[in-house]
């Protein structure tokens, strides 16, 4: 993983940059840079890859139909292109329309506006990190509760064929927050890749 790492189980790909090498699980590509034991690990995996920024790798796997089985066919993108939008969806300047955290939309007071970083919920994600070994990796910068290191943090458990804490921890998690997440991006995006990714991923969680 990437904030926090799993240092135990996500040494062997780089699940951030999109990886090197190409994956398989049930035959299908992933730009995540190993084989896994399940789809459902490769699946979540490859999630978590694609809500990182943007990588040349990432565009790649995209551009060669690596993520074809997954989203369905994609429209070519251009990596400078993607890191703009993802910066523009995501990071801000000055407070970003789809702030990619938890406790943004569950520990807010309202509807109208978003709550702060570091709340409540980011607290009960790092315990379950604690609970299964998952640290922080040094230098790596993004919040607990990020989409991707949460969608992270349910390929570790599918990888270690933990599938009933990897449910729990999606219905107490991702299931409570990453709807709104993946409404407002498929709103605001002017990239078929990140309308695709929403789209996907609301899919799978809600699965």
């Amino acid at each position: 993983m990437n904030e926090p790492a799993a240092r135990n189980a996500s040494e062997r790909r780089d699940a951030a940059g999109g990886a090197t090498g190409d994956a398989h699980a049930s035959g299908d590509a992933h730009p995540t840079g190993d084989a896994f034991e399940s789809a459902r690990t490769a699946t979540y995996a490859v999630l978590a890859a694609c809500w990182r920024e943007p990588t040349e790798r990432l565009v790649e796997a995209a551009n060669d139909g690596e993520l074809t089985a997954l989203f369905g066919p994609l429209e070519s993108v251009e990596l400078h292109a993607l890191r703009s939008e993802y910066a523009r969806l995501f990071i801000g300047p000055a407070g970003p329309p789809c702030p990619p955290y938890e406790s943004v939309y569950r520990d807010r007071e309202s509807d109208d506006e978003f709550g702060e970083v570091l709340g409540p919920a980011t607290m009960a994600v790092e315990r379950w990190y604690r609970a299964f070994g998952v640290e922080h990796r040094p230098g790596q910068r993004d919040l607990p509760d990020h989409v991707a290191t949460e969608l992270e943090f349910c390929a570790h458990l599918a990888e270690r064929g933990r599938d009933d804490r990897l449910d729990q921890f999606r219905d107490e998690h991702l299931t409570r927050w990453v709807g709104d997440l993946c409404d407002r991006v498929e709103a605001e995006t002017r990239s078929p890749f990140y309308a695709a990714l929403a789209r996907t991923t609301r899919e799978v969680v809600a699965d």
